[in-house]
């Protein structure tokens, strides 16, 4: 899986940025108000357009001289989507026309070294562009593309000019490589881990938390098979969060996490399970991902002959949401159980990707439902008809019903463990979706 290309909107404030975002992204996921500087971080999107795929990232609108705080930090914000982006959008103004603030911006890109696509929003009338247009060729970026974000004229023209500076989007290496996320928070060991695989030092490690600050991917061969290593900053508790690289490193996470196969979710034995510890974890779980909880520092841990097992119990417990993620105790500093965290990998990697066949699932329904009565209200019953997969990574399945609403949870949950229980599903996360059908017979 190869990372997105990333294309960062900036623009001084006000000139139309998240319109255009939320028109190119097809979602309302940025806060539009007619306020300068509403949107104060940068905001992600996926973005599609002909045979490219790329991440769009909308910036708070940049005033290269302000000194009010939040204006500054808006502007280190968009300084670092700068510098992560493939592309930019420099978004102005046809109404307010070419301002001083556009020419500072203009310059900072320019500095970027970037390739930029210059677009003059608020262009709402169709036809020969008025007079002010041709102002914008004094920015010196070229010819400007005019836009209506609101109505959405001219978004075709500026896609086809910021993928002119965008690789295709390649068909994923079938089965070549399984990517690994290292997640965690700072100072666990997630770099170690890394170094130790790899067997050199490829990342910066040293006991301060946070000290890695980007991703670093390392590719590994070895006997149980071929592995990208995705290394992640660590993240931090959101109270924390109050350095811009750091928030920025969480963003780097949640991508690594987007791009991997496998999430291995690193905890400190030192310290044991902590909250932040259940929030990456969520990160994982939510996107789907195959996980295993790998313990490290064990060597440090002074121990007696219950000391595993009543660790596993009580960080089963701890992990209640996610119990189908394999517990393994490590040590990235002497090498203990790397061996079969290497195992564990190939395997919960498969469990990810699945396939049962519909004959099957239907015949577990069968007996599941006739062991366990499915649920009723007022008189009548849920029916489950079919249930069938439509894909793996998670291995995702759709019940066909009578009633949404009697599908309970717990019955979910129910039919769910039984499914594991015939075809293991260790290390996965399944999901549900759950569609309404009208019977042809009435239901009693």
């Amino acid at each position: 899986m190869m990372a997105r290309p990333v294309v960062a909107i900036v623009g001084r404030p006000n000139v139309g940025k998240s319109t255009l975002f939320n028109k190119l992204v097809g979602k309302r996921l940025s806060i539009v108000d007619d306020t300068p500087g509403v949107t104060r971080d940068r905001i992600y999107g996926d973005c599609e357009w002909q045979d490219y795929e790329f991440l769009l990232v909308d910036t708070g609108g940049i005033e290269p001289h302000s000194d009010d705080v939040i204006l500054s930090q808006m502007r280190r914000q968009a300084q670092l989507a700068i510098d992560s982006a493939d592309a930019i959008i420099l978004v102005t103004d046809l109404r307010s026309g070419v301002v001083a603030t556009d020419s500072d911006v203009a310059s900072m890109l320019l500095k970027s070294g970037k390739p930029i696509v210059l677009c003059v929003n608020k262009m709402d009338s169709i036809g020969e562009p008025p007079a002010e247009f041709y102002e914008f060729y004094n920015l010196g970026l070229g010819d400007p593309i005019g836009v209506s974000a609101v109505h959405g004229h001219g978004t075709g023209d500026l896609l086809d000019e910021v993928c002119k500076y965008l690789p295709k989007a390649q068909a994923e290496e079938e089965n070549e490589y399984i990517n690994v996320a290292v997640i965690g928070k700072p100072n666990v060991g997630k770099s170690s881990l890394v170094n130790a695989i790899a067997g050199e030092e490829r990342t910066i490690v040293s006991n301060i938390a946070g000290t890695t600050r980007d991703s670093v991917d390392s590719k590994i061969e070895n006997e149980y098979g071929k592995y990208v290593f995705i290394d992640t900053a660590g993240l931090r508790r959101k109270s924390k969060v109050y350095d811009d690289i750091e928030k920025y490193s969480v963003i780097r996470a949640k991508m690594a996490v987007e791009r991997a196969h496998v999430c291995v979710i690193m905890i400190d034995a030192t310290e044991g399970f902590t909250e932040q510890d259940s929030k990456v974890a969520g990160i994982a779980h939510e996107m789907g991902k195959a996980c295993i909880i790998a313990v490290n520092k064990w060597d440090a841990v002074e121990k007696d002959g219950k000391t595993m097992d009543s660790t596993r119990k009580k960080l089963m417990n701890d992990f209640s949401f996610m119990s189908y993620a394999p517990i393994i105790f490590i040590s990235a500093k002497t090498g203990q159980r790397l061996d079969r965290l290497f195992e564990l990998i190939n395997f919960v990697n498969t469990q990810n990707s699945m396939r049962i066949s519909t004959g099957m699932l239907n015949d577990i329904l069968a007996e599941a439902t006739l062991r366990v009565q499915p649920p009723t209200d007022k008189g009548r019953r849920l029916k489950i008809y079919y249930m069938t997969q439509a894909s793996t990574r998670p291995p995702t399945f759709v019940c066909f019903v009578n009633r949404k609403d009697l599908f309970h949870y717990s019955y979910q949950r129910y039919i769910d463990n039984r499914i594991r229980e015939v075809f293991g599903l260790e290390g996965t996360p399944t999901r549900y979706i759950i569609r309404e059908r009208e019977s042809k017979h009435n239901d009693v």
